[in-house]
């Protein structure tokens, strides 16, 4: 079993650090190689650069849980759930479906069946602290 996954490309598991600029600041996130493939899809899904992307996901992170403690980790868990999503089929597998018309709080409420048995948790959005921008709204 281990074979599969520890013969696999090493790149994959390297780490590298990526300058974006996020509420206009200057920082760099750093990540393993698959997981900068998989948010250029989801990106690129919407038309949107890798930047974007990630100012998008951390300025609606920020209006809705505050400051985040772990930006990397948040996406890590994003492009995990991105890919258990389309396994499970609540995101379509061709990449030319763009994320953004994806019915959202259905897709939410399927995973939490799947994943707790129960109903998904509700968050109270904090008031935009921006443009009220979302991918999957």
């Amino acid at each position: 079993m281990c074979k599969l996954f520890v013969q696999a490309d090493a790149g994959l598991w390297q780490a590298r650090p990526r300058s974006v600029r996020i509420s206009g600041f200057s920082t760099s996130v750093r990540l393993e190689n698959l997981y900068w493939r998989v948010l250029e899809e989801i990106a690129a899904r919407d038309g949107l650069s890798l930047g974007q992307l990630l100012a998008r996901l951390y300025d609606e992170l920020r209006d809705t849980h505050g400051e985040g403690e772990n930006f990397a980790s948040f996406l890590r868990v994003c492009c995990a759930r991105y890919l258990m999503l389309q396994l499970a089929g609540d995101v379509p597998q061709d990449t030319g479906s763009p994320i953004a018309g994806l019915d959202a709080d259905r897709i939410l409420a399927a995973e939490a069946l799947r994943l707790g048995g129960g109903r998904p948790h509700r968050v109270t959005p904090r008031p935009p602290a921006g443009q009220g921008r979302s991918l999957a709204s």
